[in-house]
């Protein structure tokens, strides 16, 4: 599938932003100062909130990694910003809420229905937008994945081979069916865990950690909410990536 790059400006540290289409998903691609070499390239993942609304942040981490001399790059999500909605996700968050305003537990099947559609649809498209960037002169591999949704990441880590680490932003609901692919991974991994998450299962976050299958995987646990990571584990999961792909 071809890519088509739709605006372009160029940051005051020399970042070039490029915004692009892929088989009408919407995309952005960060890549560093201009340089002779071409860069190795960071997926940033996101939670589904539309990428206008994440924009700021995912711009921000793109600086810090095209600082390292790496580019960046993301996508919107399946049923996010303009995308056509995910009915059966759509009812599963509806679902959630009730429970949760009950006071209920968040039942499995409800967990299974809210994420794993999302993952289905989500890790094809990553591979589709990874095949169409390493078709660029600027960009090279190797490959790191950096964020949510976290389910999205361990599908990613399992299935392909270019991705050679990841940091991964716990903070989500994660399915059984998503912890036994765990087991499977064997990259290096970095996961980053508020362990005051007011919507994340700190159990459930720990459970797959244990799964994962890396020889090399490390908890960053940092007192806090959800939105409240410190800014030395930002930097801490930049040297993780860093001393990964080089």
């Amino acid at each position: 599938m071809p890519l088509h790059f739709t605006t372009e400006q160029r940051l005051d540290d020399g970042v070039l932003e490029r915004g692009f289409s892929l088989d009408g998903i919407p995309g952005i691609l960060w890549t560093p100062a201009p340089s002779s070499a071409p860069a190795p390239l960071i997926l940033l993942g996101h939670p589904p909130l539309g990428l206008p609304a994440m924009h700021p942040r995912l711009a921000a981490r793109a600086r810090l990694a095209a600082a390292d001399g790496f580019a960046s790059a993301t996508i919107e999500l399946p049923g996010s910003g303009e995308r056509p909605r995910l009915d059966a996700v759509d009812q599963a968050r509806s679902a959630l809420r009730r429970a949760l305003a009950a006071g209920e537990p968040v039942s499995d099947e409800i967990i299974d229905a809210l994420v794993l559609p999302l993952v289905d649809k989500a890790v094809p498209e990553w591979r589709a937008t990874l095949d169409a960037l390493l078709t660029l002169p600027e960009i090279t591999g190797p490959v790191g994945y950096s964020g949510g949704v976290i389910s999205i990441g361990v599908r990613l880590a399992a299935v392909e081979p270019r991705v050679v680490a990841a940091v991964l932003y716990a903070g989500s609901y994660i399915p059984r069916a998503i912890v036994e692919e765990a087991r499977t991974v064997g990259i290096p991994l970095h996961v980053l865990l508020q362990w005051d998450d007011e919507g994340n299962d700190r159990q459930a976050a720990l459970e797959l950690f244990d799964a994962f299958g890396s020889r090399e995987k490390c908890l960053n646990a940092n007192m806090g909410g959800h939105t409240g990571v410190p800014a030395h584990a930002g930097e801490a999961a930049g040297r993780f990536l860093a001393r990964h792909m080089r």
